[in-house]
């Protein structure tokens, strides 16, 4: 007896079935979901602190370990890279892209979250480079969470940092996209 499988019968001649898993659309809208949120909060809080800290004014919120305090970051992470905000506007895109491919690969709930706010923070803050000065695409990212002496971030940051603590620990325990386990040993 033949151990070859059979296509199926509503495949075309000479092609085999999809070994696809179907779409797990809910994982998806959670995906899809958290990131809105994200960015919903993410911008809210930015609006707020250019109307509320655009004077120059902070406010302690844990003494002087904590501080809201407005800065406009024309780089990445520490204003790293002033000069090429443009570059940070195309990895973003490419990011948000890839994440929303990926989506149909998702099997665990913990990286729908995780990838939910990576696509927040990231889309968060390419609002922000693509609609505020200096111009379109090279707009700086409002940044106004201070913690004086290591760095000032906003909720799309925290958001990023999160989903990546979130990936590293998925990763650890071997949990993958699609929701199984990587096999022992490998």
């Amino acid at each position: 007896m033949d151990a070859t499988p059979t296509p199926s019968a509503s495949a075309p001649p000479g092609e085999r079935p999809s070994a696809e898993r179907p779409v797990r659309t809910g994982l998806v809208a959670a995906l899809l979901s958290i990131a809105a949120v994200v960015v919903l909060l993410d911008q809210l809080a930015k609006a707020w602190a250019v109307h509320a800290l655009g004077d120059g004014g902070s406010i302690d919120v844990l003494g002087s370990l904590v501080q809201l305090r407005l800065f406009r970051n024309p780089g990445a992470a520490f204003s790293f890279a002033t000069g090429t905000t443009w570059i940070f506007t195309i990895v973003a895109t490419v990011v948000s892209v890839v994440i929303i491919r990926t989506s149909r690969r998702l099997g665990s709930a913990w990286w729908a979250l995780a990838l939910g706010l990576l696509l927040g923070g990231a889309v968060g803050n390419l609002v922000d480079r693509l609609i505020r000065e200096p111009a379109f695409g090279q707009g700086h990212v409002v940044d106004f969470i201070d913690l004086p002496h290591l760095f000032v971030f906003n909720l799309a940051d925290a958001a990023i940092t999160c989903a990546a603590v979130l990936v590293a620990l998925l990763g650890l325990r071997g949990v993958r996209i699609e929701g199984d386990r990587h096999a022992e040993g490998v």
